[in-house]
C-alpha cells in the first residue's frame, strides 16, 4: 500500500509524499485504503471534555439566552423594589452599593467562564475546518481520478472506434482495387 500511496501523491498532488503535510499524507493513506475519511466532529470533541468544560459550556450557553436577561432584570428589579418601595429600613438604599458589588462579581466570574467556552468552541471551529478540509481534498482527489478513468476509458472507445475504421477503409480499398 505504501508505493500506492507514494504513487497517488505523484499522480494527483504533483508533489513527493514525503514532501507533503501530515493531514495531505493522512488523505492518501484513505484514498489508496479505500476508507472513509469522514467523522463526526461533534461526539469526538464532546467525548474529549472535562467536567469545567462542560460546566463553562452551560454557563456561556445560559448566560447568553434570554432567559438568563429576563431572569436577571427580574432580579435586578425585584432588588431594587424591595429596597425603595417595600422595605421601611432597606438593607441595601439607593445607589444600591451592594447589588453593584454583586453585579460586579456575578461579570468578574462569568466572563472568563464565558472566555473558556469561546476558546473551545474556536478550537472546536478550526477542527471542523481541518476535518473539511481533508474530506473536500479526498473528494477533489476521487473526481480527479475518476476524470483519468474516464479519460482512458474514452481514449479506449477512440482506438477501438479508429481501428474498425481502418479495417473498414482497408476492406474498402480491397474491394475498389
Amino acid at each position: 500500500m505504501d508505493e500506492r500511496v507514494r504513487e497517488l501523491a505523484a499522480k494527483l498532488l504533483s508533489a513527493g509524499y514525503d514532501d507533503l503535510p501530515e493531514r495531505e499524507q493522512r488523505v492518501l493513506r484513505r484514498i489508496a485504503a479505500r476508507a472513509a475519511i469522514s467523522r463526526n466532529i461533534n461526539e469526538t470533541f464532546r467525548s474529549d471534555l472535562t467536567l469545567g468544560q462542560r460546566v463553562a459550556d452551560r454557563v456561556a450557553a445560559f448566560g447568553g439566552s434570554w432567559t438568563f436577561i429576563f431572569l436577571f432584570a427580574a432580579l435586578i428589579l425585584g432588588w431594587v423594589a424591595s429596597n425603595v418601595w417595600l422595605m421601611t429600613a432597606p438593607a441595601d438604599p439607593y445607589p444600591f452599593v451592594f447589588l453593584n458589588l454583586i453585579l460586579s462579581m456575578i461579570a468578574a466570574i462569568q466572563a472568563p467562564v464565558i472566555m473558556m467556552s469561546q476558546n473551545r468552541q474556536a478550537a472546536k471551529d478550526r477542527e471542523v475546518a481541518g476535518h473539511d478540509y481533508e474530506v473536500n481534498l479526498k473528494a477533489e482527489l476521487e473526481i480527479l481520478s475518476l476524470h483519468e478513468k474516464l479519460d482512458d476509458m474514452r481514449q479506449r472507445q477512440l482506438e477501438e472506434h479508429f481501428r474498425r475504421l481502418e479495417t473498414r477503409l482497408d476492406a474498402l480499398r480491397e474491394i475498389r482495387g
